[in-house]
């Protein structure tokens, strides 16, 4: 799919130069990777932005299908027969999809209706006298009875009236200005409707949904999280729900439909049977997937945001880590991994056994030198953080609680089998406990997005588009951080910009062939990773301690011979000029000197903010969370309490906020600030700390109230 022709109408839709739209495109058609054109193509896209550019790249790849749907239609109405100068130059002046449906509705190939029964019966004259006022009620009854013929299955009068109405009410039903007037219509001032299904309403399943057993509200207001739970509703049989047009939509309908003609009873009959049968449905058909639309968009948007807040949650980096998966009847699994996430040692241990716990847990840290402790938070979490505590004593290494989600999936799946064909699965869920505080974005990417759970609706969405935009988060994630190529798994190389699974398994072979690669430039050995693939790649892969002292940064090495330049003007070798401040502020001073061919100003002062931190880490610095120990389960809550908690979930209608309870309590977005908020993503984000005050707990729903609201204390 070529994009570059739709640049004129994304530069349009999105207000952005139609220089930079077009450049940004081109790049695109060209086979660029986006992480690669924001990070190293600035010049020629006029610095947008990685949101910027996607933004361009999903509208030029949605107009490019709408242009493949005008020409589709185009082509099926010509191959009919029915295409005039008239529809061809409104079907080439329609700017939506909506607009080229409604006007392909009249001649899209369908299932037998009524009115082509009645067609079949030889009855469209019929209609078109009456739709033409060539003749009033009587006259109708009067000409109806010439197409009476019993063995046409037209036996009377009345048979051959009610197929022409058929045949009109089709036409009034497909007229695209009176459903173009009623969606409009019912967008401004329709309401969406809700209520219980007969016989649902006392059943346990029912429940999550009372809220929307007897619920309406203004369709131009409706929330798109509500739309979503109206959705699941539906399809688990609790549910029915629609949309409800003004009586003005009817009215309008058969005011035209009876105009000025003179069969006035018979057309308002067939209006009437045309909105209520065709019309209304349709239109309701068509808003209710507008919606869905919508909040799948939104659903998806929240899910992305989410992840990402994720994925960059700040590591604690090379650490000796001890991972423990709590558990009362099964035991809590250990393991400790080395500050390279090997695997140095595990085991099991009982928390009601408090003497071997203790023993085991000192053992292990002693043994193995134990810098973090991470505790999963799920079931016994806290039990198992106050056990461990009481083991360590105030000398112990930190206890820090981390967000399993996703873990179970990751020990049951071929990755971690192939990691540790010979480790229990339960054992292998405390590894990635373990790996996850080290380093959360290397380790969660092993996992499918799906399967971790930040979002709302997540399984009720379009599983396609929601699959294609979560890949984008991480691939937008792995490459701002950057890879180091002789640490990290195939999972996290694959997703480096160019790269893919194939390559990032030829490139880990070719590592473990060579013990370690020293330079960029042996990538090139890599099986399958060609010049192209290297030119989109390089800049994100770093080798640490490699031949060449750019290779651990983000300069990309088209750049290299620029970068020696700038050493030999300011008399220092390249080694030198790398992360010395001094020479640095010098170098500031004269950038200009080095534009040209290329390279403009953005590109220069990007590769002086490397040289100044090579290779540094844009994620925040790692800060272990801190519960109150006497606060452990929902019990222990009282009103008006101020805690520490850490977010877990951003939603529509607000975030849920860890506080180590096991039960998350939900700031609703009326309490997130003392302002209005109309997207909670605005104020908080996946991973971060808060101060909350408590609201309410309701012990018999499991529902705990919180606010962020002016908290002090």
């Amino acid at each position: 799919m070529t994009l570059a022709p739709t640049a004129p109408h994304v530069a349009r839709e999105l207000s952005l130069s139609p220089a930079d739209v077009s450049a940004a495109l081109a790049l695109f058609d060209e086979g660029n990777t986006l992480p690669f054109i924001a990070r190293y193509r600035k010049e020629r896209t006029g610095g947008l932005d990685e949101t910027q550019l996607r933004q361009v790249q999903e509208r030029a790849k949605a107009r490019a299908d709408l242009e493949d749907r005008r020409a589709f239609v185009l082509g099926s109405i010509r191959d009919q027969g029915a295409l005039d100068a008239a529809l061809e130059q409104r079907l080439r002046d329609a700017d939506t999809r909506q607009e080229i449906e409604d006007l392909y509705l009249p001649h899209r190939p369908r299932r037998r209706t009524r009115a082509t029964a009645a067609r079949e019966r030889g009855l469209d004259p019929l209609a078109e006298v009456m739709w033409e006022g060539e003749v009033d009620d009587a006259g109708a009854r009067r000409a109806a009875a010439a197409y009476v013929a019993p063995d046409a299955e037209v036996p009377d009068v009345e048979a051959a009236l009610a197929g022409a109405r058929d045949i009109l009410a089709e036409r009034i039903a497909e007229d695209p200005a009176l459903r173009r007037w009623v969606r409009d219509l019912a967008r401004a001032k329709g309401e969406v409707v809700c209520r219980v299904r007969r016989g649902k309403k006392d059943l346990p399943a029912a429940q999550p949904f009372r809220d929307y057993f007897d619920h309406r509200e203004p369709l131009r207001r409706v929330a798109s999280h509500r739309i979503l739970a109206m959705r699941r509703g539906e399809a688990e049989s609790v549910l029915s729900w629609g949309i409800e047009v003004p009586g003005e939509g009817l009215e309008r309908v058969v005011r035209v439909a009876v105009g000025r003609r003179r069969a006035q009873a018979q057309l308002e009959e067939a209006a009437r049977d045309g909105w209520s049968r065709l019309l209304h449905p349709g239109i309701e058909s068509d808003l209710k997937s507008e919606l869905v639309e919508k909040a799948d968009e939104e659903a998806i948007r929240i899910f992305g945001t989410n992840l990402e807040a994720l994925l960059l949650q700040p590591p604690a980096g090379e650490k000796v880590v001890l991972g423990l998966d709590p558990g009362f009847r099964t035991g809590v699994k250990a393991a400790v991994t080395s500050r390279t996430g090997g695997l140095l040692a595990t085991d099991v241990v009982y928390l009601h056994q408090s003497e071997r716990f203790s023993d085991t847990v000192r053992r292990l840290v002693k043994a193995h030198g134990v810098e973090l402790v991470a505790v999963g938070n799920g079931t016994a979490s806290r039990e198992t953080e106050a056990a461990v505590r009481a083991a360590l004593h105030a000398a112990g290494p930190p206890v820090v609680l981390v967000n399993e989600a996703g873990a179970s999936v990751y020990s049951a799946s071929e990755r971690a089998v192939a990691e540790f064909p010979d480790l229990d699965v339960s054992l292998r869920g405390a590894v990635s406990i373990a790996r996850r505080l080290q380093d959360p974005l290397a380790e969660l990417v092993k996992i499918e997005a799906r399967a971790i759970g930040v979002g709302q609706y997540q399984h009720d969405v379009n599983q396609s588009r929601l699959g294609e935009r979560l890949d984008q988060v991480v691939e937008t994630c792995v490459n701002r951080v950057g890879v180091e190529v002789n640490t990290a798994s195939a999972p996290l190389l694959s997703y480096v910009a160019g790269v893919g699974p194939t390559v990032a398994d030829n490139i880990v072979a070719l590592r473990e062939e060579r013990g370690r690669l020293s330079s960029r430039a042996e990538l090139l050995d890599v099986h399958r990773l060609g010049p192209g693939t290297y030119e989109q790649a390089a800049g994100f892969l770093r080798i640490r301690d490699g031949v060449h002292p750019l290779d651990a940064t983000a300069v990309h090495p088209e750049r290299y011979r620029l970068v020696d330049r700038m050493a030999r003007d300011l008399g220092v070798s390249l080694d030198e000029l790398v992360g010395d401040e001094g020479l640095l502020s010098r170098l500031e001073g004269q950038l200009d000197r080095y534009a040209g061919d290329g390279v403009g100003l953005p590109t220069l002062e990007d590769i002086v903010a490397e040289l100044r931190r090579p290779g540094r880490d844009p994620r925040d610095a790692f800060a272990p969370p801190a519960f109150r120990e006497d606060v452990q389960k929902p019990e222990d809550l009282k009103s008006d309490m101020v805690l520490q908690g850490v977010v877990t979930n951003v939603v529509a209608f607000g975030a849920f906020v860890d506080i180590g309870v096991h039960q998350d309590g939900l700031v609703h977005i009326s309490q997130l600030a003392d302002r209005y908020v109309s997207d909670p993503s605005e104020v908080v984000r996946v991973g971060q700390s808060v101060k909350v005050r408590v609201l309410s707990v309701d012990l018999a729903r499991g529902r705990i109230g919180l606010s962020m609201k002016a908290v002090t204390g």
